[in-house]
């Protein structure tokens, strides 16, 4: 096969895949007044429970990584060293970005502080 063809395959592919993500992730999104509804009988989470969501998930992804080097390092046969390294990356990467979002928080919390009442 070409590259041009290959390529243009690649590209399709990757479109379809871009719409039906778009497609899954557009119907969850409220209106507006849907919003003011449903903070009424507390169905959209604050962004405290967001938050803590998210912790959760990095500290999910962390120990599933331990785990994965663990059984590796004991040498179970179900587990690959690539699975375990891009487990471990994604941990990484997780925990920076959650880093990155608590140091905006904290420097605007401190410009809200410097803030004259």
């Amino acid at each position: 096969m070409s590259q041009p063809i290959e390529m243009s395959r690649m590209m399709l592919e990757m479109r379809s895949m871009q719409a039906e993500a778009q497609s899954r992730i557009q119907p969850a999104m409220p209106s507006l007044s849907e919003l003011g509804s449903a903070r009424e009988v507390n169905k959209v989470p604050d962004f405290a429970e967001l938050f803590k969501t998210a912790i959760d998930s990095v500290n999910g992804q962390q120990q599933t990584a331990n785990q994965m080097r663990t059984a590796f390092e004991r040498g179970d046969a179900g587990v690959d060293l690539p699975d375990v390294m891009i487990a471990a990356q994604k941990a990484s990467i997780s925990f920076q970005a959650m880093s990155e979002v608590r140091n905006k928080l904290v420097n605007a919390y401190e410009e809200i502080m410097k803030m004259p009442v």
